[in-house]
């Protein structure tokens, strides 16, 4: 999951993510990061803690970090927020293979719209609205990853 500085929606999609593979009985490594560097080190700001803490998940533990070449070779999937984050993660790739495992995680729920998951950190009021955006998305991938995993004669 990557945003611009990793404190805001990538932790919320992290934290979701993780949360309901955990549920769908999945043991999946979740984790995000930002394209910029200005927070690294960081727990997700205070908005992003309270409305993950509202639906029982915890990100309290979550650290920024910056987004790394090395993450395309450590993870099958990786989830971007918004466009511009698309292009910077996609500069990094080395070929092909790399670049297929990048997409705007809200095509999830809206295929090929390349729609971008709004930037809260200026937007009190933000936070729930990105909270049910990438919710939605998170559902959708897990339902299509475990409906994958079911054989053609599998009802």
């Amino acid at each position: 999951m990557v945003c611009l500085g990793n404190i805001c929606r990538s932790p919320l999609a992290e934290g979701i993510m993780q949360h309901k593979a955990i549920q769908a009985g999945l043991d999946w490594r979740v984790d995000s990061a930002g394209t910029g560097f200005w927070h690294v080190g960081e727990q997700p700001d205070s908005r992003s803690i309270k409305t993950a803490r509202q639906y029982g998940i915890d990100i309290t533990y979550q650290r920024a970090r910056q987004f790394q070449p090395a993450d395309f070779d450590r993870f099958d999937r990786i989830f971007v927020m918004d466009t511009q984050n698309l292009r910077d993660v996609l500069r990094h790739a080395r070929d092909d293979e790399h670049r297929a495992k990048v997409d705007l995680i809200l095509n999830q729920i809206y295929p090929a719209q390349n729609r971008s998951v709004p930037d809260p950190y200026y937007d009190d009021d933000g936070f729930a609205e990105v909270f049910d955006m990438l919710d939605a998305a998170c559902d959708a991938f897990i339902q299509s990853h475990l409906k994958a995993q079911k054989g053609p004669n599998d009802v």
